[in-house]
């Protein structure tokens, strides 16, 4: 038996406004809405099996401490991307580097972490 990946939920306060962040960054639009409390993003024109699904789910509680898991984006001009990203209403949260990567933490207009990164720094 073997699984795939076919989408990744982000709890939070309120579907329907953050979708409109997430759809600018990744170029998304909203496939299905069950009534603002569960929606799904996905590629344009509803292309099957294309990319991984984004679920955003209504929560009452509000987001504490670090996200246990987040999602990990690349970029070919990472800097030009984070820039992209803070103008669609993210905030940049920090910056850290190893040998042959770099990566930038940023924060969605509802606090939760994600990140960019590059292998050029």
């Amino acid at each position: 038996m073997s699984i795939g990946i076919a989408g990744v939920t982000i709890d939070c306060a309120d579907p329907r406004g953050l979708a409109g962040f997430w759809t600018q960054a990744l170029g998304y639009e909203v496939a299905q809405d069950f009534g603002g409390e569960f929606v799904f993003l996905g590629p344009p024109g509803g292309r099957q099996g294309e990319g991984v699904w984004v679920g955003l789910q209504k929560v009452p509680e509000g987001r504490s401490g670090k996200n246990r898991v987040h999602l990990d984006f690349t970029a070919a001009d990472r800097p030009a991307e984070v820039a992209r990203l803070v103008g669609l209403g993210a905030v940049e949260a920090g910056e850290h580097s190893v040998p042959g990567l770099t990566w930038t933490v940023l924060h969605d207009p509802e606090g939760n972490e994600f990140c960019v990164g590059s292998a050029n720094g």
